[in-house]
């Protein structure tokens, strides 16, 4: 007899303004903004930088607005508030954006064929020109997804298919473990290629080996080397250029010292960021680790390091949507970051490295411009769909899972699949949580209203017995704080 499942618990609202991330920038943002635009010498940051800082204090804010959900059984309230959107600080949001984008790869874009992640790591001077650069980016891009095609369609041609066509999805992460500007590609890849048949495009496998990872790495490197030859970027430094003719050279600099782990402005400027654990020295790579590498399906070429091992069958849909999501995931872990009783902050790593680092000391000023320098810039696309998966392709419809007049590897496709899940559906989806439910007598919510009303606003949440103001950002205080703080 099968055991009935438990309905999924009743939704909490979450509470931003009492995490360390809202606190900090809460007392700290002003003074850092005000610090860096009082330099006569320097334009400051762009305003896109302080736009999304006040929009993250406004996120989830109920004194700013709130959508009202109504349970008619038992008379209970529950206030959900608005979303920021912002793509750079907020945890919250780009949760959200990543369960939404994964859920609609697996169900509407994916077909049913094994996929493998290639993780593409640049040299320095790269991330650093790619961090701002949306165009160079889409050409680099381009020229990896290039060579990936290449070796897909050389294995498949040894079988004697010829004229294959590869397709890939790929999210362009700007964020390294340790709250660095660190701008790499994770690319989830048909293992294999399409080619032309009686019914219209099958699905062909191909098995890819460590020499496979390793001839595309090198490929990567030859290309992009010809491509960026006449200007010699892949041999100069990556604070070089920094006083080129660019409006604010100031958000220049935050990231060229993101990008090499140092802080750009205040007392520690030009030092590296202070680390927390045991570090040890490591030595060179001897011939068990590059042959442990190799088994890892990971190679490395001039500054250019190609990771190849996450394989996942086309039958295991469930693990394709939590690779996605991992893909996706914010930048930011509010739950990695700590405040320290002097007022210091830590940002823990997953895991410790090998040298027995465990985390990051920031003071404020630090964090803040750490914060800062993961802000992406306006305008850049930070998802992107290459071969049979882009949305000019003349074969997409064909072979994507929502596509029409799809082949076997459309086999048990939904027919319509929607573009966006309502937010109540997606939280059940994802984190087995039922916003609909009365977490009082189990009964079935109605969302009544939308209240975007300022007055409106507080007057609900005096009724309710809840807090009407919003948290306001403590103005901008003499830069000696920092002094008193930082060792």
């Amino acid at each position: 007899m099968a055991v009935p499942a438990h309905p999924p618990p009743g939704y909490a609202r979450r509470t931003p303004e009492q995490t360390v991330l809202y606190d900090a920038l809460r007392k700290h943002a002003e003074t850092f903004l005000a610090d860096v635009d009082a330099d006569p010498a320097s334009s400051g940051l762009p305003a896109f930088v302080r736009g999304e800082v006040e929009r993250f204090l406004r996120c989830g804010v109920l004194a700013h607005g709130f959508v009202r959900v109504y349970c008619p059984t038992c008379k209970d309230d529950l206030l959900v508030g608005f979303s920021c959107k912002g793509r750079g600080l907020c945890p919250s949001c780009g949760a959200r954006r990543m369960a939404d984008t994964a859920r609609r790869w697996v169900d509407g874009l994916l077909p049913h064929v094994p996929y493998r992640q290639w993780v593409l790591t640049l040299p320095f001077p790269l991330r650093f020109r790619l961090a701002w650069d949306h165009e160079l980016l889409g050409r680099v891009l381009d020229l990896f997804q290039r060579a990936i095609g290449m070796r897909l369609r050389s294995r498949a041609r040894r079988r004697g298919h010829r004229g294959g066509r590869h397709a890939a999805v790929t999210v362009v992460q700007r964020f390294g473990s340790s709250l660095n500007l660190n701008v790499h590609f994770h690319s989830l890849v048909a293992e294999g290629v399409w080619v032309d048949g009686e019914d219209g495009p099958r699905f062909v496998a191909v098995k890819v080996g460590p020499d496979d990872v390793e001839w595309v790495v090198r490929r990567v490197h030859r290309m992009v080397s010809r491509l960026l030859g006449r200007t010699g970027l892949l041999d100069e430094d990556v604070e070089h250029g920094l006083e080129a003719d660019v409006e604010h050279p100031l958000q220049l600099q935050v990231a060229a010292a993101s990008v090499l782990g140092r802080t750009a402005l205040g007392p520690r400027a030009g030092r590296s960021v202070r680390a927390v654990g045991r570090r040890r020295r490591s030595g060179p790579p001897t011939r068990a680790d590059k042959r442990a590498r190799r088994r890892r399906m990971q190679s490395a070429v001039g500054g250019f390091d190609l990771q190849a091992a996450v394989r996942i069958a086309a039958r295991h849909r469930h693990r394709l949507e939590h690779l996605a999501r991992y893909i996706l995931r914010p930048s930011i872990s509010t739950e990695r970051l700590k405040v320290l009783p002097d007022g210091r902050f830590v940002y823990e790593l997953r895991r410790p490295w090998s040298d027995g680092t465990t985390g990051f000391l920031f003071d404020p000023h630090e964090l803040m411009e750490k914060l800062v320098a993961l802000i992406p810039t306006p305008g850049g696309n930070l998802v992107r769909h290459h071969g049979l998966f882009a949305p000019r392709a003349a074969l997409r419809a064909a072979v994507v899972l929502a596509g029409q007049g799809g082949t076997a590897s459309t086999k048990n496709a939904p027919e319509d699949v929607p573009a966006r899940l309502a937010w109540a559906d997606l939280l059940r989806r994802v984190f087995l949580i039922d916003v609909l439910r009365c977490t009082r007598c189990g009964g079935k919510r109605r969302v009544l209203e939308a209240v975007t009303d300022p007055q409106a606003a507080a007057g609900i949440l005096l009724h309710l017995g809840l807090e009407a103001t919003a948290p306001r950002a403590e103005p901008a205080r003499a830069p000696p704080e920092f002094l008193d703080i930082a060792s």
